[in-house]
């Protein structure tokens, strides 16, 4: 037997369970889900959907979650749905998020083969979360196999992800535009001094996109589709050469496929109402801090983090909007659950900004 467990045998039990836990943080996107191991770093990034198949007498099956499940976006036959279960940052489908999350929670455990424990778990949630979503996501998570749950705001955990000193008594605004939501927050002594969250981010995007096409083209696209021209030529601010795509879609009126060539300046007017919207919540958050703390922002510029602020020229159409500098996350699409995932060695900063 070791001799640390005859002189230390507490120490060595939690070293024992250190070595074996698979404690996790989780960034449970609308369109993404990460998951952070601790010791390991990112070991699941894929898409957050379920691919199941309805039963009229009820019992549905799961066929597949992440990627394989966003393959078969627009394309399933009858009795198979691929849905995507949050919608705007939260949960909009109780079951299926549950089956995605004990999913990605077993996928963890099965590829470290050891004796498990069950997994603390950190998730990152919208600032906006009412009290029965935050029940929701918890119950999903404990359902899963969690043993214990916290839930920390997205901007705090995107501010520690993204490197900014959040417990020092200086103002630090943080903008993370995800999939369904756009937070905003100015953090300070480990606290959210003001924060907002507009039901805005990448989907409302992409549905600005199928939108126009259809107004100005008559024509309908997937949302995959929509996905892809936002990746490749979307932008919010005239930015190079002028840059086109090749879109293949459906005729709205004689209903045969066809295809067309969209502008980088197409794609830009279709984003402008959604960059507009981004841009008035960072205001608005500006206009609500408190001077002293807006001195602080002043001199150390704006933090954008989230796949959202990725689309080319947001950051100069933010820095024109506010005549601030605007400083892009080194690992934008990381950001939270690296953040969430910092807290997993920090229990005492997690127990101060956890979520009751």
């Amino acid at each position: 037997m070791s001799d640390n467990f005859l002189t230390r045998p507490m120490e060595y039990i939690n070293g024992l369970r250190d070595r074996f836990n698979s404690d996790m943080a989780i960034d449970l996107g609308t369109a993404n889900t990460l998951v952070y191991v601790k010791g390991q770093g990112i070991v699941i990034r894929e898409p957050s959907v379920v691919a199941v198949q309805r039963d009229p007498r009820g019992g549905d099956k799961v066929l597949a979650v992440g990627n394989d499940a966003k393959v078969m976006l627009g394309r399933t036959p009858g009795g198979i749905h691929a849905i995507r279960p949050m919608k705007d940052g939260v949960i909009a489908d109780f079951e299926i998020a549950e089956e995605m999350l004990r999913y990605f929670i077993r996928k963890v455990q099965r590829a470290n083969s050891f004796i498990k424990f069950k997994p603390r778990i950190i998730i990152g949630v919208p600032s906006g979360i009412t009290q029965v979503e935050k029940r929701a996501v918890r119950e999903s998570a404990e359902s899963a196999g969690a043993k214990e749950v916290y839930l920390v705001v997205e901007p705090m955990a995107a501010g520690i992800g993204a490197g900014l000193p959040i417990t020092e008594p200086s103002g630090n605004m943080i903008v993370d535009i995800g999939g369904g939501t756009t937070e905003v927050a100015v953090i300070s002594m480990a606290g959210i001094v003001y924060s907002d969250s507009a039901r805005v981010g990448g989907d409302r995007m992409d549905e600005a996109i199928v939108q126009y096409i259809k107004n100005q083209y008559n024509m309908l696209i997937g949302e995959r589709t929509a996905e892809e021209i936002k990746i490749k030529i979307g932008s919010a601010y005239p930015t190079g050469s002028p840059r086109t795509h090749e879109v293949k879609g459906r005729d709205l009126v004689t209903g045969i496929p066809r295809t067309l060539i969209l502008s980088d300046a197409e794609a830009r007017q279709a984003l402008a109402d959604v960059c507009d919207a981004i841009v008035q919540t960072v205001k608005n958050a500006l206009e609500r801090t408190p001077p002293e703390l807006a001195a602080d922002i002043v001199d150390k510029g704006i933090v954008m983090a989230g796949g959202g602020s990725m689309l080319t020229g947001l950051d100069m159409l933010l820095r024109e909007r506010t005549g601030l500098p605007i400083i892009q996350a080194e690992d934008p699409l990381s950001c939270v659950v690296l953040g969430t995932g910092k807290m997993l060695d920090q229990i005492k900063l997690l127990r101060t900004v956890a979520l009751q």
